[in-house]
């Protein structure tokens, strides 16, 4: 799902997958999408989504793991350049920090296929736990280190990617297909509320103490450790006895998302909106700071976002419900594109305000559409790996929207730079539209059938 740099978004802020219809997945009997188990969680514990304990112990979990991770994230760059006295070098560590997901994306997504993901989420929330420690150690101790900030942030980010997969195909294991749809758009809220929580908190933190953000990250995921330890549901089915190889496993992810023509346009199609609303949430950003704006008030941009993105979660659900997730989704990316246009043709701090939350505030809906169908319909075996391997393609442009928004700022104008991104995002919803694999995606209660009609084929 959209990612956006500054502004609070899906996680779960990645736009990840949607499938097409069943006649679309491959016909094998490896990946074919298979029913719940009659034992799952999801059977057992899904009359009510806020009923299925579970669901709400993982939910609570991650909330705390994004809330935490968050208030540190918030106070690297400031930790970076206190501890080096440099710009560039803190510049260098924040980048570092997303070199750990970049190397561990696909093998997290295999491992958390092919181990019991409860325990995979406790030992990521231990050695997470460990990780913060050493740097709020060291930090109050006066001892921390540019290299070791560096390297213990690669390392933390690696623990993330491993963190995220597991949790997110967790999820599908636990909640009924037809109720993934108001399972996404509650996390969709989740992830804005810790977002916008995060940043006031953590300069909160920052100005009390340079170490205390660090401890925020240390509690984080000991609220997901405890949360999980407290899951007594099965996350996954039994390893099989017959698993491919490390290798082969990742290549059994990759081959499914090819073999679904949905998903080899998603891999395209997705990660050029990613790479549209980065670059205009980034060219914003650095023309407000160009333009000498106070921090407060950009930050403020923000926190529109953020209560925008809430109160589109609240929404999401509902209409998901009443209308065809594939046309909606396409609907509710329109005015983002909009959005993008309207910031480039205005020079005005409140018009940034309005139209960055014209931008975001369908995206919860497309995001908890998209990644229901998907889940509702991608096997059980191969959920993080389907996961990660379209990930990928968002993490590949995230580097690349903040160098084009830097050089074509003051070469090109801010109307043409964010107008570039707006026709990008445009143009991606027109291709999505014109995908009959996209058009053909029901509501939700067809989405089960869809999986069960391929398994059968």
């Amino acid at each position: 799902m959209p990612r956006t740099r500054r502004m609070p978004t899906a996680t779960d802020t990645t736009m990840k997958v949607d499938i097409g219809s069943s006649t679309d997945v491959p016909e094998t009997t490896d990946t074919a999408p298979t029913a719940l188990p009659a034992d799952s969680a999801a059977v057992r514990h899904g009359a009510t989504l806020w009923g299925n304990a579970p669901y709400l112990l993982l939910m609570t979990g991650k909330t705390g793991q994004l809330v935490g991770a968050g208030v540190a994230a918030f106070a690297v760059p400031l930790v970076a350049f206190a501890v080096t006295g440099s710009v560039f070098l803190a510049g260098v560590i924040t980048a570092v920090a997303e070199v750990g997901v970049l190397v561990v994306t696909l093998p997290a997504g295999m491992i958390a296929d092919r181990v019991d993901r409860r325990r995979l989420i406790i030992v990521c929330s231990a050695i997470g736990i460990a990780l913060w420690a050493s740097l709020a150690i060291t930090d109050a101790a006066g001892a921390l280190g540019g290299w070791q900030l560096a390297a213990t942030l690669a390392a933390a980010s690696a623990v993330a990617a491993f963190y995220g997969p597991a949790e997110t195909a967790s999820i599908r294991f636990v909640v009924r297909p037809e109720q993934l749809g108001s399972a996404m758009a509650a996390m969709q809220g989740r992830s804005a509320a810790a977002s916008l929580a995060a940043a006031p908190l953590g300069g909160l933190l920052y100005g009390l103490s340079r170490a205390l953000p660090f401890v925020a990250g240390i509690l984080g995921y000991l609220v997901a450790g405890i949360t999980a330890l407290a899951v007594r549901a099965p996350l996954n089915d039994p390893p099989s006895s017959e698993q491919a190889s490390g290798a082969g496993s990742i290549a059994e992810g990759i081959r499914f998302v090819l073999g679904v023509p949905f998903l080899r346009l998603g891999v395209v199609v997705f990660a050029a909106i990613n790479l549209a609303f980065d670059g205009v949430v980034v060219g914003v950003n650095l023309h407000l700071v160009a333009a000498h704006t106070a921090p407060l008030a950009i930050a403020m941009v923000d926190v529109a976002v953020g209560i925008t993105m809430i109160a589109g979660s609240v929404l999401a659900p509902t209409l998901v419900k009443r209308f065809p997730t594939g046309w909606l989704a396409v609907a509710c990316l329109i005015p983002s594109g909009l959005g993008a246009v309207g910031m480039a043709v205005t020079d005005d701090y409140a018009g940034y305000i309005v139209w960055s939350c014209v931008m975001t505030a369908f995206i919860p809906t497309v995001n908890a559409g998209l990644l229901g169908y998907a889940a509702a319909i991608t096997p059980l075996s191969l959920q993080a790996r389907m996961s990660s391997v379209v990930m990928i393609s968002s993490l590949a442009v995230a580097p690349i929207a903040p160098v084009i928004a830097g050089w074509a700022l003051p070469t090109l104008g801010v109307p043409f730079t964010l107008g570039a991104f707006g026709a990008l995002l445009l143009a991606s919803t027109v291709a999505l539209g014109v995908a009959r694999s996209v058009r053909r995606i029901g509501r939700p209660g067809t989405w089960e059938s869809d999986a069960l009609t391929a398994a059968a084929g």
